[in-house]
């Protein structure tokens, strides 16, 4: 591809997606629907998560999980106000909360701990004196590189959850924590097969997810909210977890994050690995 051509690309590109968003805002949902597709067919890697809007919109499939390309541009472009963002505007305190559950519980010391998503490293700061051995994962290379800056984790790595699961021949974990990435995620099969084949027998998987309303879901197990980010139904979470091999140990309603000025409703949910 010709840099002529692929500033065209880019150009063609934005004028769709905002053209998409515009027609969203105004209600003419048909329309933005087209627009989106455009989107696609133009960037079918999907970096402004078009899929994920259609899904949102009720005008599209919803998919198995938002596009890596789509949360690894998310969340590069907010690396250097993430924290500021989340903690200080929308009132995030997931990785507190996951400290204050293990504590309550009387779980832990760890000896090996992975966190999936770990973002600018808010949950590995929460932990850091429960684990002796601590292993980022994220999609995200600047998120990573501000976690790497910190010195809390021993090892980093720029990967997909579930890839990095699939791939990963090291030791196996007494402790899998994932905050704030089920909302990227529909599907969890793969997510939680993959936890089981990283933990020592009796290991911990903590995780923080976004939930709806019974009605919204509609029977649904999941599904993309109003803003853009996946909701699961509490019955999908029990019956995938135990399919899988896990004894849920507590499973509690949290507020995840304010969003304009509405709290988020969600779970902090706790299992253990039971072979």
């Amino acid at each position: 591809m010709t840099q002529q051509s692929k500033k065209i690309d880019e150009e063609a590109l934005a004028e769709a997606y905002n053209r998409a968003l515009s027609l969203e805002k105004s209600g003419n949902l048909d329309a933005a629907a087209t627009a989106y597709a455009e989107v696609l067919a133009l960037d079918p890697e999907d970096h402004g998560g078009a899929a994920v809007r259609l899904a949102s919109i009720g005008r599209g499939e919803t998919p198995l999980k938002a596009p890596d390309a789509y949360v690894a541009t998310l969340f590069d472009q907010h690396a250097d106000v993430f924290e500021n963002v989340l903690v200080d505007q929308l009132n995030y305190c997931v990785p507190l909360l996951v400290r204050q559950r293990l504590q309550a519980l009387g779980l832990g010391p760890f000896q090996r701990a992975l966190d999936l998503g770990c973002g600018t490293g808010l949950t590995g700061g929460a932990l850091r004196d429960m684990a002796e051995d601590i292993t980022g994962i994220d999609l995200s290379e600047n998120m990573v590189e501000i976690a790497h800056e910190k010195d809390l984790y021993e090892t980093l790595y720029v990967a997909e959850a579930v890839d990095f699961l699939d791939d990963n021949d090291e030791s196996p974990f007494d402790l899998i924590v994932a905050t704030d990435v089920l909302p990227y995620m529909g599907a969890l099969e793969a997510l939680f097969f993959g936890a089981v084949d990283n933990l020592v027998p009796g290991g911990l998987l903590i995780f923080s997810s976004e939930t709806l309303p019974a009605e919204t879901f509609a029977g649904r197990d999941y599904m993309v909210g109003p803003h853009q980010r996946f909701a699961h139904s509490e019955a999908y979470l029990r019956d995938r977890l135990t399919a899988t091999g896990f004894e849920i140990i507590e499973m509690g309603d949290i507020t995840v994050r304010m969003e304009e000025g509405e709290p988020i409703a969600g779970q902090l949910v706790v299992a253990r690995f039971k072979p």
